[in-house]
């Protein structure tokens, strides 16, 4: 063989094995639930049940996907979304996570709702390696990458947002007596945690505490008892069934404390309007998101974009609902995470995607709120800014506040 040819020869195969190493590089990576088509993502909410107000958040997303797959998808699939109904009922949450992982094969478990479901399905998605993404709870415990590597909250925890709580009143109302309506589960009792430890040695301040289940038809028993006490400050630590008893049990019975309700149960069309717009006067609460029934986000870029996503593809949406606004700054997270996955749909990918987000700005959220995620820290929104109810909507006041026990933060 002439030594040109046989250098003619090397030179293919040497191009040859450069070839396919190249394509081994670029080769797409998947798991159960993604393929070059599609990606499938598992739900868990209350369409029915106590908690059945927040099956909005379902449907939003829902509906966010199915504009996300009409404009091309994410880097060319489609979005399959599966969402089931728990009631709010943790033994189900464990058989539809179940399902969702053994028999529809998602990819991963997202914004399942509610403490006791997503405390109920944790151990198991952990132990399975299937990623349990942006949660619908703010529990504290949601950020612990250490023992739970395949867990991620969302939304500020309950404890921070109880701390801004404390500190707007022992900066406020010093010398205020406070009654405390909560859940009796851990949502509720992560919030009352979180309000004594922001109280700290004033923390006998509180001179009630009433805990209620999900199963009784009426909390009005408990805020008797809570006006007997002798409180001045009412805290409603509640989903938005209980909330709105609450405000209304306030008016029919003549007793008016400063009122703070719970960010969950803040919603003006979920919770204020159905409670009546005239017994919510001047009730206190938190915010990092923007609020749809509030004409100073009319001509805002992002909410405008939220309203034109209501307007074509989930037309029955309240834009008044903040578990609208919710489900779509949630989503919005979710397609930057799998954006950012390009080819690797693997469950590792997601996680490590999910837990390198950078300054990220849903449209939804208050100027200056931004997602940051790192590796040690799987608290994607961690600041929130005080808000009162004037006439049919919520006025912001206030800085920016972080929920850190540290930090000295002034109210305006």
């Amino acid at each position: 063989m002439m030594l040109s040819q046989k250098l003619r020869i090397a030179a293919l195969a040497t191009a040859v094995v450069f070839s396919t190493s190249g394509a081994a590089l670029a080769q797409k990576k998947y798991d159960a639930g993604a393929s070059d088509t599609e990606i499938k993502i598992g739900n868990i909410v209350p369409y029915s049940g106590p908690a059945s107000a927040y099956g909005v958040i379902g449907k939003t997303e829902e509906a966010y996907f199915n504009k996300i797959n009409a404009e091309g998808g994410i880097n060319g699939r489609k979005i399959k979304f599966i969402s089931y109904d728990d009631s709010y009922s943790p033994p189900k949450a464990v058989e539809q996570a179940r399902k969702l992982v053994e028999s529809d094969e998602v990819l991963l478990i997202f914004n399942a709702l509610g403490t006791p479901s997503n405390s109920a399905i944790q151990k198991y998605l952990n132990a399975k390696k299937v990623p349990q993404l942006f949660v619908a709870t703010g529990a504290s415990k949601w950020n612990d990458p250490k023992n739970f590597p395949w867990t991620m909250g969302w939304q500020p925890s309950y404890e921070s947002e109880a701390h801004i709580y404390a500190k707007y009143l022992l900066q406020e109302k010093p010398d205020g007596k406070i009654g405390v309506l909560y859940q009796n589960d851990d949502f509720g009792k992560d919030y009352l945690k979180g309000l004594k430890d922001g109280l700290a040695d004033k923390s006998s301040m509180i001179v009630a505490e009433e805990g209620y289940e999900t199963s009784e038809p009426s909390i009005d028993n408990h805020i008797v008892r809570l006006k007997a006490s002798g409180a001045d400050v009412f805290i409603s630590v509640t989903t938005p069934k209980f909330a709105a008893q609450a405000i209304k049990r306030l008016a029919e019975i003549d007793w008016h404390p400063l009122h703070i309700v719970s960010n969950v149960s803040a919603s003006v069309g979920g919770v204020l309007r159905p409670a009546g717009f005239e017994n919510s006067q001047g009730i206190l609460s938190s915010a990092y998101a923007k609020d749809g029934s509030d004409p100073q986000w009319d001509n805002d870029p992002g909410m405008k974009k939220f309203y034109a996503f209501l307007e074509k593809y989930y037309p029955e949406g309240d834009r008044l609902n903040a578990s609208t606004v919710y489900g779509y700054g949630v989503a919005q997270t979710l397609v930057q995470v799998l954006k950012q996955c390009g080819d690797d749909l693997t469950r590792e990918n997601v996680m490590k995607q999910a837990a390198t987000l950078n300054d990220f700005e849903p449209d939804t959220l208050l100027p200056g709120i931004k997602i940051n995620t790192s590796p040690t820290d799987f608290a994607p929104i961690k600041q929130l800014q005080m808000m009162r109810f004037k006439g049919e909507k919520w006025e912001l006041f206030g800085p920016i506040m972080s929920g850190q026990l540290n930090e000295q933060s002034s109210i305006q």
